[in-house]
Protein backbone atom coordinates (compact mmCIF):
# COMPACT_ATOMS: atom_id res chain seq x y z
CA UNK A 1 0.00 0.00 0.00
CA UNK A 2 2.92 2.15 0.94
CA UNK A 3 4.36 1.77 -1.90
CA UNK A 4 1.33 2.30 -4.42
CA UNK A 5 0.80 5.74 -2.59
CA UNK A 6 4.59 6.49 -4.02
CA UNK A 7 3.87 5.47 -7.03
CA UNK A 8 0.76 7.56 -7.18
CA UNK A 9 2.59 10.40 -5.62
CA UNK A 10 5.27 10.22 -8.59
CA UNK A 11 2.65 10.38 -11.07
CA UNK A 12 0.95 13.01 -9.98
CA UNK A 13 3.68 15.29 -9.94
CA UNK A 14 5.13 14.07 -13.06
CA UNK A 15 1.70 15.00 -14.49
CA UNK A 16 1.81 18.61 -12.79
CA UNK A 17 5.42 19.06 -14.11
CA UNK A 18 4.76 17.91 -17.39
CA UNK A 19 1.07 20.02 -17.69
CA UNK A 20 3.91 23.09 -17.04
CA UNK A 21 5.96 25.45 -19.65
CA UNK A 22 9.32 24.34 -20.86
CA UNK A 23 12.32 25.96 -19.08
CA UNK A 24 13.32 29.18 -20.69
CA UNK A 25 16.63 29.46 -22.66
CA UNK A 26 19.76 28.95 -20.81
CA UNK A 27 20.06 32.54 -18.88
CA UNK A 28 16.28 33.84 -19.19
CA UNK A 29 14.80 34.24 -15.61
CA UNK A 30 12.46 31.67 -14.23
CA UNK A 31 9.34 32.57 -11.62
CA UNK A 32 9.46 29.54 -9.08
CA UNK A 33 5.67 28.83 -8.13
CA UNK A 34 4.63 26.10 -5.16
CA UNK A 35 3.68 22.21 -6.54
CA UNK A 36 2.34 19.50 -4.54
CA UNK A 37 4.77 17.48 -2.38
CA UNK A 38 3.53 13.93 -2.33
CA UNK A 39 5.43 13.29 0.64
CA UNK A 40 4.14 15.81 3.09
CA UNK A 41 0.98 16.40 1.29
CA UNK A 42 1.74 20.20 0.96
CA UNK A 43 2.96 22.53 -1.34
CA UNK A 44 6.49 22.18 -2.91
CA UNK A 45 8.49 23.56 -5.61
CA UNK A 46 7.86 24.19 -9.52
CA UNK A 47 10.03 26.11 -12.07
CA UNK A 48 8.44 27.91 -15.01
CA UNK A 49 10.30 30.75 -17.09
CA UNK A 50 9.35 34.17 -16.99
CA UNK A 51 7.12 35.61 -19.44
CA UNK A 52 8.89 37.37 -22.18
CA UNK A 53 10.54 36.41 -25.52
CA UNK A 54 12.02 33.05 -25.82
CA UNK A 55 8.91 30.92 -24.37
CA UNK A 56 8.26 27.49 -26.01
CA UNK A 57 4.96 25.62 -25.19
CA UNK A 58 4.59 22.03 -24.68
CA UNK A 59 8.71 20.94 -24.66
CA UNK A 60 9.86 17.62 -23.15
CA UNK A 61 11.93 18.08 -20.39
CA UNK A 62 15.51 17.58 -21.18
CA UNK A 63 16.74 13.77 -21.62
CA UNK A 64 13.39 12.97 -23.74
CA UNK A 65 11.26 10.93 -21.32
CA UNK A 66 9.65 11.43 -17.77
CA UNK A 67 11.70 11.65 -14.59
CA UNK A 68 10.98 8.90 -11.68
CA UNK A 69 9.42 9.85 -8.49
CA UNK A 70 12.22 9.41 -6.90
CA UNK A 71 14.28 11.86 -8.95
CA UNK A 72 11.41 14.43 -8.59
CA UNK A 73 11.54 13.79 -5.09
CA UNK A 74 15.69 14.32 -4.73
CA UNK A 75 14.82 17.77 -7.31
CA UNK A 76 11.90 18.89 -5.05
CA UNK A 77 13.83 18.43 -1.44
CA UNK A 78 16.73 19.96 -3.19
CA UNK A 79 15.22 23.69 -3.61
CA UNK A 80 14.39 26.21 -0.89
CA UNK A 81 11.02 26.84 0.01
CA UNK A 82 8.41 28.47 -2.28
CA UNK A 83 8.68 31.97 -0.36
CA UNK A 84 12.24 31.87 0.01
CA UNK A 85 12.54 31.25 -3.95
CA UNK A 86 9.81 33.85 -4.47
CA UNK A 87 11.68 36.47 -2.17
CA UNK A 88 14.57 36.52 -4.20
CA UNK A 89 12.76 36.15 -7.56
CA UNK A 90 11.64 39.54 -6.46
CA UNK A 91 14.82 41.05 -5.07
CA UNK A 92 16.10 40.80 -8.25
CA UNK A 93 13.43 42.61 -10.01
CA UNK A 94 13.18 45.64 -7.63
CA UNK A 95 16.46 46.01 -7.49
CA UNK A 96 19.35 46.63 -4.96
CA UNK A 97 21.35 49.10 -4.03
CA UNK A 98 21.26 52.55 -6.46
CA UNK A 99 24.84 52.41 -7.66
CA UNK A 100 25.05 49.08 -8.66
CA UNK A 101 25.71 48.28 -12.25
CA UNK A 102 23.11 47.17 -14.30
CA UNK A 103 23.80 44.37 -16.99
CA UNK A 104 22.83 45.56 -20.87
CA UNK A 105 22.14 42.67 -22.57
CA UNK A 106 25.53 42.98 -25.43
CA UNK A 107 26.74 46.57 -23.55
CA UNK A 108 28.94 47.45 -20.95
CA UNK A 109 27.95 48.05 -17.38
CA UNK A 110 25.68 50.98 -16.81
CA UNK A 111 26.43 53.34 -13.26
CA UNK A 112 23.56 55.13 -12.05
CA UNK A 113 23.11 56.71 -8.71
CA UNK A 114 25.67 59.12 -6.66
CA UNK A 115 28.72 57.02 -8.38
CA UNK A 116 27.13 58.28 -11.64
CA UNK A 117 26.94 61.69 -10.59
CA UNK A 118 30.42 61.81 -9.27
CA UNK A 119 31.70 60.57 -12.12
CA UNK A 120 29.82 63.58 -14.61
CA UNK A 121 31.17 65.87 -12.06
CA UNK A 122 34.92 64.58 -12.41
CA UNK A 123 34.79 64.64 -16.09
CA UNK A 124 33.16 68.04 -16.35
CA UNK A 125 36.15 69.36 -14.10
CA UNK A 126 38.54 67.68 -15.91
CA UNK A 127 37.15 69.55 -19.38
CA UNK A 128 36.98 72.70 -17.47
CA UNK A 129 40.74 72.29 -16.54
CA UNK A 130 41.86 71.61 -19.79
CA UNK A 131 39.26 74.38 -21.47
CA UNK A 132 41.61 76.94 -19.14
CA UNK A 133 44.41 75.43 -19.66
CA UNK A 134 43.76 75.95 -23.56
CA UNK A 135 43.00 79.63 -22.79
CA UNK A 136 45.60 80.07 -21.03
CA UNK A 137 48.37 78.75 -23.07
CA UNK A 138 46.30 81.15 -25.87
CA UNK A 139 46.74 84.40 -23.92
CA UNK A 140 50.22 83.26 -22.97
CA UNK A 141 51.07 83.22 -26.65
CA UNK A 142 49.61 86.41 -27.58
CA UNK A 143 51.22 88.76 -24.46
CA UNK A 144 54.47 86.93 -26.16
CA UNK A 145 53.63 87.99 -29.41
CA UNK A 146 52.58 91.77 -28.39
CA UNK A 147 55.91 91.77 -26.41
CA UNK A 148 57.80 90.86 -29.08
CA UNK A 149 56.10 93.50 -31.58
CA UNK A 150 56.64 96.48 -28.39
CA UNK A 151 60.64 95.06 -28.41
CA UNK A 152 60.64 95.52 -31.97
CA UNK A 153 59.25 98.72 -32.94
CA UNK A 154 61.33 99.96 -29.62
CA UNK A 155 64.37 98.89 -31.66
CA UNK A 156 63.30 100.64 -35.04
CA UNK A 157 63.00 103.64 -33.01
CA UNK A 158 65.88 103.45 -31.61
CA UNK A 159 68.14 102.37 -34.72
CA UNK A 160 65.74 105.35 -36.70
CA UNK A 161 67.07 107.83 -33.98
CA UNK A 162 70.75 107.12 -34.07
CA UNK A 163 70.54 107.50 -37.69
CA UNK A 164 68.70 110.46 -37.31
CA UNK A 165 71.73 111.45 -34.88
CA UNK A 166 74.24 110.44 -37.36
CA UNK A 167 72.71 112.30 -40.35
CA UNK A 168 73.13 115.48 -38.10
CA UNK A 169 76.25 114.83 -36.68
CA UNK A 170 77.94 114.56 -40.40
CA UNK A 171 76.03 118.03 -40.91
CA UNK A 172 77.48 119.63 -37.51
CA UNK A 173 74.12 119.52 -35.86
CA UNK A 174 74.21 118.12 -31.92
CA UNK A 175 70.36 116.66 -31.46
CA UNK A 176 68.73 116.98 -28.24
CA UNK A 177 65.55 115.30 -27.48
CA UNK A 178 64.57 116.35 -24.28
CA UNK A 179 61.11 117.65 -23.57
CA UNK A 180 60.48 120.71 -21.77
CA UNK A 181 57.92 122.92 -20.31
CA UNK A 182 58.22 126.38 -22.04
CA UNK A 183 55.49 127.79 -19.63
CA UNK A 184 58.57 127.44 -16.43
CA UNK A 185 61.48 129.35 -16.33
CA UNK A 186 64.77 128.11 -17.88
CA UNK A 187 68.38 129.30 -17.09
CA UNK A 188 71.29 128.38 -19.02
CA UNK A 189 74.70 127.52 -17.34
CA UNK A 190 77.54 127.80 -19.51
CA UNK A 191 81.08 126.61 -18.62
CA UNK A 192 84.10 128.30 -20.72
CA UNK A 193 87.59 126.68 -20.84
CA UNK A 194 87.30 123.36 -20.63
CA UNK A 195 87.75 120.60 -20.54
CA UNK A 196 89.08 119.61 -17.67
CA UNK A 197 88.09 116.43 -16.26
CA UNK A 198 87.84 116.75 -12.44
CA UNK A 199 85.82 119.61 -12.27
CA UNK A 200 83.65 119.19 -15.72
CA UNK A 201 82.50 115.20 -14.21
CA UNK A 202 81.68 117.02 -10.64
CA UNK A 203 79.36 119.37 -12.70
CA UNK A 204 77.98 116.77 -14.75
CA UNK A 205 77.24 114.15 -11.71
CA UNK A 206 75.40 117.10 -10.19
CA UNK A 207 73.59 118.18 -13.40
CA UNK A 208 72.35 114.41 -13.85
CA UNK A 209 71.07 114.33 -10.25
CA UNK A 210 68.73 117.09 -11.10
CA UNK A 211 67.82 116.64 -14.58
CA UNK A 212 69.95 119.18 -15.97
CA UNK A 213 72.18 120.29 -19.06
CA UNK A 214 74.62 122.49 -19.85
CA UNK A 215 76.90 124.16 -22.39
CA UNK A 216 80.40 123.55 -22.15
CA UNK A 217 82.42 126.18 -24.54
CA UNK A 218 85.86 124.02 -24.86
CA UNK A 219 89.14 125.29 -26.08
CA UNK A 220 90.39 123.17 -28.91
CA UNK A 221 94.01 122.41 -27.88
CA UNK A 222 92.70 120.98 -24.42
CA UNK A 223 90.27 118.54 -25.93
CA UNK A 224 92.61 115.35 -26.80
CA UNK A 225 93.95 114.63 -23.28
CA UNK A 226 90.14 115.17 -21.80
CA UNK A 227 88.38 112.92 -24.39
CA UNK A 228 86.54 110.92 -22.18
CA UNK A 229 85.02 113.44 -20.70
CA UNK A 230 84.04 115.47 -23.80
CA UNK A 231 82.59 111.96 -24.85
CA UNK A 232 80.46 111.95 -21.58
CA UNK A 233 79.39 115.17 -22.34
CA UNK A 234 77.81 114.41 -25.85
CA UNK A 235 76.15 110.83 -24.50
CA UNK A 236 74.56 113.01 -21.82
CA UNK A 237 72.89 115.32 -23.94
CA UNK A 238 75.00 118.51 -22.73
CA UNK A 239 76.15 121.20 -25.34
CA UNK A 240 79.14 121.13 -26.76
CA UNK A 241 80.77 124.35 -27.85
CA UNK A 242 83.53 126.01 -29.44
CA UNK A 243 85.64 128.27 -27.61
CA UNK A 244 88.43 128.74 -30.21
CA UNK A 245 91.63 126.39 -30.90
CA UNK A 246 93.92 128.51 -28.67
CA UNK A 247 92.09 130.88 -26.75
CA UNK A 248 93.44 133.66 -28.54
CA UNK A 249 91.54 137.48 -28.73
CA UNK A 250 89.96 137.05 -31.93
CA UNK A 251 89.71 140.87 -32.48
CA UNK A 252 93.54 141.02 -32.84
CA UNK A 253 93.57 138.59 -35.36
CA UNK A 254 93.33 138.71 -39.53
CA UNK A 255 90.19 137.12 -41.63
CA UNK A 256 92.29 134.09 -42.23
CA UNK A 257 93.43 133.58 -38.40
CA UNK A 258 89.95 134.01 -37.29
CA UNK A 259 88.56 131.29 -39.47
CA UNK A 260 91.64 129.20 -38.49
CA UNK A 261 91.12 129.23 -34.61
CA UNK A 262 87.12 128.80 -35.13
CA UNK A 263 87.47 126.06 -37.77
CA UNK A 264 90.13 124.09 -36.37
CA UNK A 265 88.71 123.91 -32.79
CA UNK A 266 85.19 122.42 -34.42
CA UNK A 267 87.43 119.95 -36.34
CA UNK A 268 88.95 118.96 -32.73
CA UNK A 269 86.04 118.15 -31.05
CA UNK A 270 84.17 116.57 -33.99
CA UNK A 271 86.67 114.06 -34.06
CA UNK A 272 86.83 113.25 -30.08
CA UNK A 273 83.44 113.21 -30.19
CA UNK A 274 81.35 112.80 -33.17
CA UNK A 275 78.93 116.35 -32.55
CA UNK A 276 80.21 119.11 -34.29
CA UNK A 277 80.10 122.82 -32.44
CA UNK A 278 76.94 124.66 -33.38
CA UNK A 279 78.13 127.48 -31.23
CA UNK A 280 81.47 130.17 -30.57
CA UNK A 281 81.80 131.76 -27.64
CA UNK A 282 84.21 134.63 -28.27
CA UNK A 283 87.19 134.94 -25.42
CA UNK A 284 86.97 137.46 -23.62
CA UNK A 285 83.93 138.62 -25.52
CA UNK A 286 86.08 140.47 -27.75
CA UNK A 287 84.76 141.39 -31.57
CA UNK A 288 84.91 144.03 -34.15
CA UNK A 289 83.45 144.24 -37.28
CA UNK A 290 86.03 141.34 -38.70
CA UNK A 291 85.38 138.96 -36.25
CA UNK A 292 81.78 139.24 -37.13
CA UNK A 293 82.19 138.47 -40.31
CA UNK A 294 84.79 135.54 -40.67
CA UNK A 295 83.32 133.37 -37.55
CA UNK A 296 80.40 132.24 -39.80
CA UNK A 297 78.56 131.11 -36.55
CA UNK A 298 76.33 132.33 -33.85
CA UNK A 299 78.40 134.16 -30.97
CA UNK A 300 77.03 133.71 -27.60
CA UNK A 301 77.24 136.06 -25.10
CA UNK A 302 76.02 136.30 -21.33
CA UNK A 303 74.35 138.18 -19.28
CA UNK A 304 75.28 136.98 -15.77
CA UNK A 305 79.13 136.97 -15.14
CA UNK A 306 80.31 134.97 -12.06
CA UNK A 307 83.66 136.41 -12.01
CA UNK A 308 84.78 132.85 -10.72
CA UNK A 309 87.98 133.20 -12.60
CA UNK A 310 88.91 136.56 -10.83
CA UNK A 311 87.52 136.06 -7.63
CA UNK A 312 87.75 132.06 -7.63
CA UNK A 313 85.82 131.86 -4.54
CA UNK A 314 82.60 129.59 -4.25
CA UNK A 315 80.87 131.64 -2.10
CA UNK A 316 80.84 134.54 -4.63
CA UNK A 317 80.48 132.80 -6.95
CA UNK A 318 76.81 131.35 -5.55
CA UNK A 319 75.80 134.35 -4.57
CA UNK A 320 76.94 136.43 -8.25
CA UNK A 321 74.05 133.48 -9.60
CA UNK A 322 71.38 133.19 -7.35
CA UNK A 323 70.93 136.72 -5.83
CA UNK A 324 70.74 137.55 -9.70
CA UNK A 325 68.98 134.59 -11.72
CA UNK A 326 65.87 135.07 -13.36
CA UNK A 327 64.33 133.19 -16.70
CA UNK A 328 66.01 133.20 -19.32
CA UNK A 329 69.81 134.24 -18.22
CA UNK A 330 72.21 132.93 -19.66
CA UNK A 331 75.18 132.33 -16.88
CA UNK A 332 79.00 132.19 -17.51
CA UNK A 333 81.40 130.12 -15.16
CA UNK A 334 84.45 128.58 -16.07
CA UNK A 335 85.47 124.35 -15.76
CA UNK A 336 89.15 125.16 -15.32
CA UNK A 337 88.90 125.88 -11.21
CA UNK A 338 87.58 123.57 -8.44
CA UNK A 339 85.70 126.34 -6.44
CA UNK A 340 83.58 127.34 -9.65
CA UNK A 341 82.73 123.43 -8.93
CA UNK A 342 82.25 123.27 -5.76
CA UNK A 343 79.46 126.45 -6.65
CA UNK A 344 77.95 124.24 -9.06
CA UNK A 345 77.20 121.74 -6.45
CA UNK A 346 75.05 124.49 -4.21
CA UNK A 347 73.80 126.17 -7.98
CA UNK A 348 72.37 123.24 -9.62
CA UNK A 349 69.94 122.27 -6.99
CA UNK A 350 68.76 125.67 -5.44
CA UNK A 351 68.19 126.70 -8.91
CA UNK A 352 66.16 123.52 -9.12
CA UNK A 353 64.19 124.13 -5.73
CA UNK A 354 63.16 127.21 -7.21
CA UNK A 355 61.35 126.08 -10.31
CA UNK A 356 64.25 126.84 -13.13
CA UNK A 357 64.78 124.08 -15.48
CA UNK A 358 68.54 123.75 -16.27
CA UNK A 359 68.78 123.48 -20.39
CA UNK A 360 71.49 124.13 -22.96
CA UNK A 361 71.77 127.70 -24.92
CA UNK A 362 70.13 126.00 -27.95
CA UNK A 363 67.43 124.43 -26.22
CA UNK A 364 66.96 127.94 -24.19
CA UNK A 365 66.78 129.77 -27.97
CA UNK A 366 64.51 127.00 -29.23
CA UNK A 367 61.91 127.37 -26.11
CA UNK A 368 61.73 130.70 -26.59
CA UNK A 369 61.50 130.58 -30.61
CA UNK A 370 64.29 132.14 -31.86
CA UNK A 371 66.58 131.43 -34.40
CA UNK A 372 70.27 131.71 -33.87
CA UNK A 373 72.12 133.40 -36.94
CA UNK A 374 75.74 132.93 -38.04
CA UNK A 375 77.33 136.33 -37.48
CA UNK A 376 75.08 137.62 -34.57
CA UNK A 377 75.67 137.89 -30.47
CA UNK A 378 73.28 136.65 -28.31
CA UNK A 379 73.21 137.61 -24.58
CA UNK A 380 70.41 136.12 -23.16
CA UNK A 381 66.34 134.88 -24.06
CA UNK A 382 64.10 136.25 -21.85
Amino acid sequence: MRRFRCYLAAAMAAAMFMAQPAMAAEGTPVVVQPAYDSQSGGPGVAARPQEGAGEQQGTEPAGGGQASGDSIQEAVEGQASGDSIQEAVEGQASGSSSSTPVVVAGGDPVISGPAAKQAAEEEAARQAAEEAARQAAEEAARQAEEEAARQAAEEAARQAAEAEAARQAAQGRQVFTRQLDSSRPMVALTFDDGPNTSVGNQIMDCLAQYGGKATFFMVGSRVPTHAAEVQRMVAEGHEVANHTMNHKYLQKLDAAQIQAEVNQCNDTIQAVCGARPALLRLPGGNHNATVLANTHMPMIQWNIDTRDWKTRNADQTVEAVLGHVKNGDIVLMHELYSQTGEAALRIIPELVNRGYQLVTVSELAAARGRGLEAGKLYFSFP
